[in-house]
Parts: structure tokens; sequence; C-alpha cells
């Protein structure tokens, strides 16, 4: 028998798979990837375990999701249940081609308040039309019987009833597993961070069409808004000056203050010509130049040239920040 299981790299979905490993069913992972969150963990996961992995790209579709939640969001630009559904149709997908029987998770009855309720769990199972086929190991014993356990090919009695917040009991079946690495349980979507919500937030108002680059550089340096067209993105060290070169794009314009350190600017796609001096001035701001006289500031891409500028008081930048 072979099932297909969610595994996030945590803890929770690498118990899924000991506790399915421990009845005979050969297991395969699938792990999900976007600009949102990696699957850095997921790998690591599935060589400890020793199980095949199937990591799949849901950017385009999950982007889809976030602008419109057919069931809302968490506290960030987060729609979990949206999403969960998502990746059991992905997981649907991989389970059919790997003619794989049922599919499983490492969710625990409770952990999360908003999408770990008895009901988000039926609404994710109904959204995603696998009602019956996505058995939770974990919290089993507290759900309603699936498919799998109805048909005798999982045995319901060695499945768990775990639920909460608490940790105690999978830390002692990790013990029991021989699981010694594993990471702590913080989320790693970028959606809940609330800094990164307001910049996507702010970039799903002012650009129909987003790429994913647009979602990588959300990732980096200050962002200030000037109008809505015009967008800066500013270094705050070394490491993310180059980081913003790197996603330069034909029509960019770059900015950096001539003569003194200080960050690199760009301005994806160029922006509002009339921004330009603003956008300058923003780049002298938090730049080592002089702040009691006017300096120069370079600019190549979109337009080569020279802006000459007094630096943005901080009391006007500050408004500006996403």
């Amino acid at each position: 028998m072979k099932a297909v299981g969610l595994l996030s790299g945590g803890l929770d979905s690498m118990l899924a798979v000991k506790v399915l490993q421990e009845q005979g069913i050969e297991v395969i992972g699938v792990t999900f990837e976007s600009p949102f969150f990696g699957s850095g963990r997921a790998r690591r996961a599935a060589r400890a375990l020793r199980v095949p992995l199937r990591v799949v790209d849901i950017t385009e579709e999950l982007l889809e999701v976030v602008r419109r939640p057919k069931h809302g969001r968490g506290s960030g630009m987060n729609p979990c249940i949206d999403c969960h559904a998502l990746m059991l149709r992905g997981a649907a997908e991989v389970m059919r081609e790997e003619g794989a029987a049922f599919l499983f998770t490492g969710e625990v009855l409770g952990q999360r308040p908003f999408s770990q309720t008895r009901g988000a769990l039926r609404l994710v199972e109904r959204e995603s039309g696998q009602e019956g086929l996505v058995l939770r190991p974990l919290s089993a014993k507290l759900l309603p019987e699936t498919l799998p356990e109805r048909r005798g090919w999982v045995d319901r009695s060695r499945l768990l009833d775990l639920r909460g917040r608490g940790r105690k009991r999978q830390m002692e079946l990790a013990e029991r597993y021989g699981i010694e690495e594993y990471p702590s349980p913080a989320g790693g979507c970028l959606l809940t961070d609330p800094a990164y919500a307001r910049r996507l937030k702010d970039l799903l108002e002012h650009q129909e069409e987003v790429k994913r680059r647009d979602l990588e550089i959300l990732k980096v340096g200050r962002h200030l808004r000037i109008s809505p067209r015009t967008k800066v993105v500013v270094g705050r060290n070394a490491r993310e000056n180059e980081e913003i070169l790197r996603w330069e794009e034909k029509g960019d314009l770059v900015m950096e203050a001539e003569a003194y350190p200080g960050p690199t600017c760009l301005i994806p796609g160029g922006g509002n010509e009339r921004d330009w001096e603003q956008a300058a001035a923003i780049c002298l701001r938090y730049s080592d130049a002089p702040k009691d006289r006017p300096g120069r500031v370079l600019c190549h891409g979109r337009w080569e040239g020279t802006v000459e500028t007094s630096a943005l008081p901080p009391e006007e930048c500050e408004p500006l920040l996403i």
C-alpha cells in the first residue's frame, strides 16, 4: 500500500511518516514551494527519513489565492484554508501519478486555532475534492474514520489522538522513532510576517501583473511608496545592495549617491518621471552624503543621468515607508 504525505519538514509531518511506515505503508513525500516559503526543510526531512520527495512550485496558483481568498485570511496575508486546499489538490495529482491509494498530513487537531479545527479540516478536504481520502495519523482517533481506515488499509487502533499546542508527546515520539534533528515549530510562511504582508498588500493594490521578481524583492531593503506608480526599494547594507541589483530588470531605474557610500535604490518599472527627484532625495537621505547641502544622485537603467537635490528630511520619509 502506497500513500502520499504532505511533508513540511517539521516534526509533526515527520512523525506522521513514521506512524504509517510502522504499519508497512510505502510513503512518498510531497512539498510545495513559492516565494513565500521554500522546500529546504522538507528536503532535509526526506533525506533523514529516507523517503522520496516530490517538490511542486505553486507560485502562480497561490498568488491568485492570495489575491482573492475564498475563505479569508489569517493575521497577515495568509489564506490558510485556501492554501491548504490548493496543496491537497496538488498532492492528489501526485497521488494519481504515483499510483498511491490515499493522502496524509501531519496536522494536529487544535494546534492552530484558525486552520486546524474540526470544521477547518473538513472544509479543506471538501474544497480540495479529497473528502475521506486525507488521513491525519497524529489525531486520527479524534476525527471521523477515513476511507483508508474503513477499508483496512490502515489500522486505526495504532493511530494517535494528539490534540492542541503542547509538544510533550511529540518530543517523546521523536525519541522513540530516533528523530534527533527537526526544526522549531515556528511557521516558515512569509505571508504571516507583518512586514512582508504589508509590502505584499501594497504591491497587489498598485500592480495588476505581478511576477516572481516582484515577490522576491519584497524581502529586501526598505520600501517607500511615493505615488501609485512609484515605489523605491532602498538597500540597507552591501548585501542588500547586491541583492537589489540582482533583481534589476529592463525598464527599472537604479539610483546611487555620487561620491558617498550609501544605498542602491531601485524603482521597479521606472515609476513616474515626476517622482524621480523625490526618489533621489530618499537615496541621499539614507546615504552618507551631507544633509546640509544639495547632493548628486547617479541614475542608470531606464534613464541615464544625474539628479541634483537635497536629502529628504526624516519626518518626510517616515510616512512613505511601507
